[in-house]
């Protein structure tokens, strides 16, 4: 994706005695719960890059506590599969950390920003689970996190946990695209479709590039499938 203007056992005990108490659910980071296991996680990405570890994305958890904890069981299985399928088609199945066509990535810097591109001009390249790029996606994915990323974009490249939250950041945050953002599709019942609107929707959706989007919509419903759900409703295609 062009990212375009556009526990312990009385950890444990502690964590089911919050929920018998409030009646609040538990962020899966806190109560161990994320609905893929690692298992699972192996299963959908056999030959990924070492990089992209099961524990970084389970450290990413807690930037986004909604991500895979709003809704009942399927909705939340879903909103990982679909999450994770857009996640593998930008990434060949979690191969590739780094754009791998160099010669764009002196295109990522909009030299009209105040701030400039103090990292260098071709510094802002796709990286990550869904290939964050261009210095103001940068700055704005930073800045919701509390990491500078617009002086030191690398880390996205270094630093797993790094990586994936800005995967989650734009999962959860940005419409693209679209007319929202994909975990309020996934929540809301919309459809996977609107996911990939608001990915790559210039791009991909209203008939352009079909075997892309068809990519995308095959590793939804091979995700789903491992997590034990269905698509569930709304449009799977845009």
């Amino acid at each position: 994706m062009k990212l375009s203007r556009t526990l312990s056992a009385v950890a444990s005990a502690a964590v089911l005695s919050t929920i018998a108490l409030t009646g609040q659910a538990t962020p899966a980071t806190a109560a161990g719960s994320f609905v893929v296991s690692e298992s699972q996680f192996n299963q959908m990405f056999p030959s990924r890059n070492a990089f992209y570890t099961y524990q970084g994305l389970v450290d990413a958890l807690g930037a986004y506590p909604k991500f895979t904890t709003t809704g009942n069981d399927a909705t939340r299985k879903r909103e990982a599969a679909a999450f994770l399928a857009n996640v593998s088609h930008e990434t060949g199945g979690l191969k590739y950390v780094v754009e791998q066509n160099t010669a764009n990535y002196p295109h990522y810097c909009d030299a009209s920003q105040p701030y400039g591109c103090p990292a260098g001009q071709a510094a802002y390249y796709g990286r990550g689970p869904l290939q964050i790029s261009w210095n103001f996606n940068y700055k704005a994915a930073g800045d919701a996190l509390h990491i500078d990323l617009l002086h030191d974009p690398y880390q996205v490249e270094r630093n797993s946990a790094v990586s994936w939250k800005t995967a989650l950041w734009f999962w959860d945050t940005q419409s693209g695209a679209g007319s929202m953002t994909p975990h309020d599709a996934i929540v809301n019942n919309k459809g996977f479709g609107e996911t990939i609107r608001s990915i790559n929707g210039a791009l991909e959706c209203d008939g352009k590039n079909p075997d892309e989007r068809n990519d995308r919509i095959n590793l939804y419903k091979k995700f789903v499938g491992v997590l034990g759900t269905d698509v569930g409703g709304g449009n799977i295609s845009c």
